[in-house]
């Protein structure tokens, strides 16, 4: 290894950035932490050596052989984090490949499937209607799944696009809405909204959607009540509250349902990758698990922060904050 690749080597914004992790989970920068607790362990043993031990010899052994087995320990530490970043880095490099590589021949699946629906329409049964339009729905939630996967292996790459502008939420919220109005109705979902008057927001309106949609195709996948087992009815009217109003130099906005709610178990890995909670796997809603990891990173990409507040059987609620200025 010559000077510059050593120099390069241990750039810590570099490296980092290659692996796609913080810097206090970066190889280099462990390495110079360890580097620098092995200084303090061996002044302060050369410290006691000569207080407590009389011939110097000793304590020069001791100290070389405390110094010895702190780098061998620093080394090996070192280099497993090393192997896992880089591990890490090679997973999301597939995941984005592969995302990528299935988009295209599932574009012209789903033009295929289009033209034979439309054009062909004539000449079908409704047999084969049938299965058509089961292999159009199959298709939209293959797309939804990459679309989530490159959208995930952008943000551990840090390339997510963040353009900033001066917007509305409450012009995202009556769009939003408006995209899942027919959804909502399907399922008998009422949904309302409780606003306060609330400044402008600055910030990446499109990212501001993307998260107020996962929420609400959340709130209205998880609002099923289920069934009355002994009179099979359904129960109480499904309901999605959505309020938002400003506390301090922020924004809050509350999606609310009175839904399936989240075991308590389960709460605590709510916002890990392709994790699904039991009762949402026991209730046969549809996802990927990556909803909700998705709308944090967006949201801490935007310097915001999100949270909530569920109890099994009775309802969620999820909010996020995000500043009204530039930070």
């Amino acid at each position: 290894m010559n000077a510059r690749e050593f120099i390069l080597k241990f750039h810590l914004g570099e490296e980092c950035k290659k692996y796609g992790t913080p810097l206090w989970q970066c190889p280099q920068f462990l390495f110079v932490i360890m580097g620098l607790l092995i200084i303090i362990s061996v002044i302060f043993s050369f410290v006691l050596g000569e207080r407590y031990i009389r011939d110097p010899q000793i304590t020069l052994i001791f100290i070389l052989a405390l110094t010895g087995v702190l780098l061998s320990i620093a080394f090996t530490i070192t280099r497993s984090f090393e192997q896992l970043a880089e591990a890490n880095r090679m997973k999301t490099e597939f995941i984005s490949i592969v995302s990528h590589q299935l988009r295209s021949p599932l574009t012209n699946l789903k033009w295929g499937l289009d033209y034979l629906m439309t054009e062909g329409k004539m000449q079908q049964t409704k047999e084969e209607a049938g299965y058509f339009q089961i292999l159009k729905e199959n298709v939209g939630r293959m797309h939804e799944m990459i679309n989530d996967l490159l959208t995930v292996s952008r943000a551990e790459q840090g390339r997510l696009p963040f353009e900033e502008q001066e917007f509305s939420l409450e012009e995202i919220i009556k769009a939003v809405l408006l995209e899942f109005h027919s959804s909502a109705v399907a399922s008998n979902v009422e949904i309302k909204i409780e606003a306060e008057k609330a400044p402008k927001l600055w910030s990446d309106p499109s990212l501001v959607r993307h998260v107020l949609s996962n929420l609400v195709d959340n709130a209205i996948r998880y609002a099923w009540r289920g069934m009355d087992g002994e009179r099979g009815r359904k129960k109480e009217r499904s309901r999605i509250v959505i309020r938002y109003f400003q506390t301090g130099a922020k924004i809050r906005c509350e999606v609310e349902d009175n839904g399936v709610g989240i075991p308590q178990q389960d709460q605590r890995f709510i916002f890990r990758k392709f994790f699904r909670s039991g009762n949402a796997v026991r209730h046969q809603t549809e996802g990927s698990g990556l909803g909700l990891y998705i709308v944090k990173s967006l949201l801490e990409r935007a310097g915001g922060q999100i949270g909530f507040e569920s109890e099994e059987n009775k309802g969620s609620t999820f909010w996020f904050t995000l500043p009204i200025k530039p930070s």
